[in-house]
C-alpha cells in the first residue's frame, strides 16, 4: 500500500475517480446483454417488419378478390359458352341460349330440348307485313290495319 489516500473534494475529481470503474461496468453490462439477446429483433426493426407485413397482407387481400373476380367471370364464361353449345346441337335459335336454365350440360340439354318444343319451327314463320294497298276498306279499317299492320284483311 503505497499509495495515501486523497480526500476527493471536487465533483471533477470524484469523476476522475471512478471514470475507469463506470467504463468497466459498462463494458461488462452491454456484453452481458448484447449476449442476452443474441438473435432477437429490435423494437425499430420489428415496426418495420410489421409494416412490411400489413402492406404484404394488404397486397394479398387485393389479389384474391382479383381471383375471385376473375374466377366468376370465368365461370359465367364457360357456362354461357356450354349454353351455346347446347343450343346448337338442340337446333335452338342462339338468341334462346341465354334463357337456358341449369348448371352443368346435362341440365342445360333437358332445359333445351324443352324449349325446343316451343320454338318456333324453321316453316312457321310470321307472315310479312303487307305492302299493297287495302282497296275497298273504310276509313275506319283502313286506320285499323294501320295500328296492326301484322293482321290482314
Amino acid at each position: 500500500m503505497s499509495e495515501e489516500f486523497k480526500v476527493i473534494e471536487t465533483q471533477e475529481a470524484f469523476d476522475a475517480a471512478i471514470k475507469a470503474r463506470l467504463e468497466r461496468n459498462t463494458r461488462s453490462v452491454t456484453e452481458e446483454v448484447t449476449k442476452k439477446y443474441e438473435g432477437w429483433i429490435s423494437p425499430e426493426e420489428l415496426k418495420k417488419s410489421t409494416d412490411q407485413i400489413d402492406a404484404l397482407s394488404k397486397e394479398i387481400e387485393a389479389k384474391k378478390a382479383t381471383i375471385a373476380d376473375l374466377t366468376a367471370k370465368n365461370a359465367a364464361y364457360e357456362i354461357s359458352s356450354v349454353k351455346l353449345k347446347v343450343a346448337r346441337e338442340v337446333g335452338l335459335p342462339i338468341e334462346l341460349a341465354d334463357r337456358l336454365n341449369g348448371s352443368n350440360e346435362e341440365e342445360l340439354k333437358k332445359d333445351a330440348e324443352t324449349l325446343a318444343q316451343f320454338a318456333a319451327k324453321p316453316g312457321h314463320q310470321p307472315r310479312p307485313k303487307s305492302t299493297e294497298s287495302r282497296a275497298g276498306l273504310t276509313g275506319v279499317e283502313e286506320e285499323f290495319y294501320k295500328r296492326n299492320p301484322d293482321l290482314r284483311p
